[in-house]
């Protein structure tokens, strides 16, 4: 068992929730500083060049995406394995965590919750209200039918075990709840239900009230509530008063 891990990153993150579920099937200590991209300083950036969450850090060894990081873990901690071990099921696996990634971060994130959400909390405006529109008339639709065909009636995507894929696909639909969406379970059955059981799996719910301090609390008090809540936080925060645009997308 290594000393604790460090995590730099929001717990409402999508990809910060997925390092997390999976330092939780893993069994692995960790500490948290739980910050925004936007909000982090000069040493963020050095450990995030494209100033991006989450970052791990292990001694001198610094990861900055979410699917690098999974993959240290699995390789690093093999005992409880993130990918199933048949070789066609493991390649499925990447493809679902390479689509959930991209595909619903673009959907529900920069589709979503960002304008509606993070937008005008950041930066004090009004969010694009015409990407919110297009993203739910057009985008989630294609992707829910998609997922539909894809995901089991009963269990998960490799069996009765959550994995990798299974969390880098749920990750997003939180976010997605918490700006107005979740499947219909009527017209979408299969999706409801995978989400449902996949959100109410341990390595997400124990992490859920963290989220809703985070999310319920003023910024400049939000370290001390989370503390009060149980939170593991760092010491120290790489954290900045000021937000910061990104160098990849605003």
């Amino acid at each position: 068992m290594p000393s604790r891990l460090t995590i730099i990153g929001s717990y409402v993150s999508p990809y910060v929730r997925k390092v997390l579920a999976c330092v939780a099937l893993k069994g692995l200590d960790y500490e948290i500083d739980p910050i925004t991209a936007f909000y982090g300083n000069e040493e963020f950036e050095r450990l995030s060049p494209l100033r991006r969450i989450p970052v791990l850090v292990e001694g001198d060894l610094a990861l900055s995406d979410s699917s690098v990081i999974c993959a240290y873990l699995d390789e690093a901690w093999p005992e409880r394995p993130l990918l199933p071990a048949d070789v066609r099921d493991r390649a499925r696996a990447r493809w679902f965590e390479e689509y959930a990634d991209t595909r619903l971060g673009d959907v529900f994130i920069w589709g979503l919750f960002y304008p509606k959400i993070v937008h005008p909390i950041i930066w004090g405006e009004p969010g694009d209200g015409a990407r919110i529109e297009r993203t739910l008339a057009e985008d989630v639709p294609r992707e829910m039918d998609y997922l539909e065909s894809q995901l089991p009636k009963e269990g998960f995507l490799f069996g009765g075990e959550i994995g990798l894929a299974d969390i880098a696909l749920a990750s997003f639909f939180r976010n997605a709840a918490y700006a107005g969406f979740e499947p219909d379970p009527e017209r979408w059955p299969r999706v409801s239900a995978y989400v449902d059981r996949a959100l109410a799996h341990d390595c997400f719910a124990r992490f859920l009230p963290y989220e809703d301090v985070q999310r319920s609390t003023d910024p400049k008090a939000r370290r001390a509530a989370l503390l009060a809540a149980g939170a593991p936080l760092t010491a120290e925060t790489l954290g900045t008063r000021e937000p910061r645009k990104g160098v990849m997308r605003l």
